[in-house]
């Protein structure tokens, strides 16, 4: 059968709260320009709804409404939004003749229930669906994350809008009283729910009332603002950036949590520690690869994150990809486990295998746990090849390990000459010093490399300054492995 009317909606939402008469407009417009169109409306739960009015007419190629009004209700419903045991069938007909008889709601539901009258009919089903603020509360205090996120879904656009600062920052903190906090907070976060407190250590109290030990900067890192960040940060030392809230968590994890990369970016730039763990061990790497958040995990590890950290539990512990693994986030697990391949490959120089990863475009910057990406591995066991492919495929040349040694530190320390010559060529930094001040020709001259020592001082560097400082320790046990 032709279809007679367009409904406004197909699932009728209805903004529910305890102990109050809710309603929700449904508008019928006719697709027909010759006669009018009657239209009765019939509920699968007649205890618990009202139809206003229960049928009518449509006047051709106009519209009309009714509306459904929820009776007030003592409990909440036992599942929203969706509401699989109540819903709503829209009868309708053509009528030629109602408009010259009789058009009252009577007469009408009296001549549906004559079937013979009508020549030309069509059934609308309708879903109903609770949503509204109320729900959203009680959907967040549980804990009720696919609940949330549908109703969400369903009125983004109205819903947040909805909440004024003090709901807003109130919604905030509850949900950071949860167990999945970082989860429920991101997508409300995500959804459009925003707080304006004009102070941060007003919005950290709100947001937070102090229950989770939240500085100024986690609530900056927490709602992505950058210009907060960079106004607090300005001269802070590493402790200050790594502050803590009461569980173990710094403005890092958080700002990674929630997939806010400016943030990210500019505290690791301001120096804070992108390998730093919580409470329970988790690192800003864990909690991104944990969300399935590709792009975080990837610039994470440009910027040194350890992927090997695991976290602190009674049984097991966890690293980043065991999280990405155990949550089904095939694409993370792909960038950490080729990564690791990376790496492992570099350190055998398997050159063919290397290749073939990095065709794949696999990272070149992934680090295992003194901080060595595959370029050091290379370079410390002299595998010329090897350190080309990488370098041409966009590994950092001057990449620091835990200690501050670059490539080149290794491969002088390992008395590759070949390789420290390509490295070099390649624009190496040749006098690069560690974090204890050794540069790579202090290095070669330290393990008696005379030609390396010879081939450094020929290519210009500087010999000024010698530390005190023994072999490294990363560097040592990289050349056992």
């Amino acid at each position: 059968m032709e279809k007679l009317v367009e409904v406004s909606e197909q699932e009728v939402r209805i903004d529910f709260t305890l102990g109050t008469k809710c309603r929700a407009t449904v508008r019928l417009t006719s697709l027909t320009s010759t006669a009018p169109i009657a239209f009765k409306v019939q509920t699968s739960s007649p205890h618990k709804f009202l139809v206003n009015p229960p049928c009518g007419l449509i006047p051709p190629s106009s519209s009309s409404s009714f509306q459904i009004i929820l009776k007030p209700q003592s409990q909440i419903p036992s599942t929203f939004p969706r509401s699989p045991s109540d819903r709503f069938l829209v009868k309708t007909a053509l009528a030629p003749d109602l408009a010259r008889t009789n058009s009252s709601s009577d007469f009408i539901n009296s001549w549906f229930n004559n079937n013979n009258n009508i020549s030309s009919h069509n059934d609308i089903k309708l879903k109903i669906a609770f949503v509204g603020p109320f729900l959203l509360r009680h959907a967040v205090a549980a804990g009720d994350y696919d609940a949330v996120r549908n109703i969400i879904k369903r009125q983004k656009k109205t819903l947040l809008a909805e909440f004024g600062n003090k709901d807003s920052e109130s919604l905030l903190r509850v949900a950071n009283e949860l167990d999945n906090s970082d989860e429920m907070v991101n997508l409300l976060i995500e959804s459009g729910l925003r707080t304006k407190a004009n102070h941060p250590r007003q919005e950290e109290e709100a947001a937070v009332g102090g229950s989770k030990g939240w500085t100024a900067l986690h609530v900056a890192a927490a709602f992505d603002r950058t210009e907060e960040i960079a106004n607090l940060v300005s001269g802070w030392n590493r402790d200050e950036l790594d502050c803590r809230d009461k569980d173990g968590r710094t403005a890092l994890h958080l700002a990674a949590s929630k997939g806010n990369e400016s943030c990210v970016r500019l505290l690791v730039s301001a120096g804070a520690d992108v390998n730093a763990r919580s409470k329970d061990g988790r690192t800003a790497l864990y909690r991104a690869a944990a969300n399935g958040n590709r792009r975080m995990v990837e610039m994470l590890i440009e910027m040194g994150a350890d992927p090997t950290i695991c976290t602190i539990e009674h049984h097991h512990s966890r690293s980043a990809i065991d999280a990405a693994r155990e949550k089904g986030h095939k694409e993370v697990m792909e960038i950490l486990e080729r990564g690791e391949a990376v790496l492992d490959a570099a350190r055998r120089g398997d050159l063919l295998h290397l290749e073939a990863l990095l065709e794949r475009d696999a990272t070149t910057n992934f680090r295992d746990q003194y901080g060595l990406t595959a370029l050091h591995v290379a370079s410390i066991k002299g595998f010329k090849d090897a350190v080309m492919t990488l370098v041409d495929f966009g590994a950092e040349i001057d990449c620091r390990d835990g200690e501050g040694h670059t490539p080149l530190h290794l491969a002088a320390e390992g008395g590759h000459l070949e390789t420290a010559q390509v490295l070099i060529n390649r624009g190496a930094d040749i006098d690069a010093r560690t974090q204890k001040g050794a540069t790579p020709l202090y290095m070669a001259t330290t393990v008696g490399q005379n030609e390396l020592v010879q081939l450094l001082i020929s290519r210009g560097a500087s010999s000024s300054t010698f530390p005190s400082s023994s072999l490294s320790s990363s560097a040592a046990l990289s050349l056992s492995f």
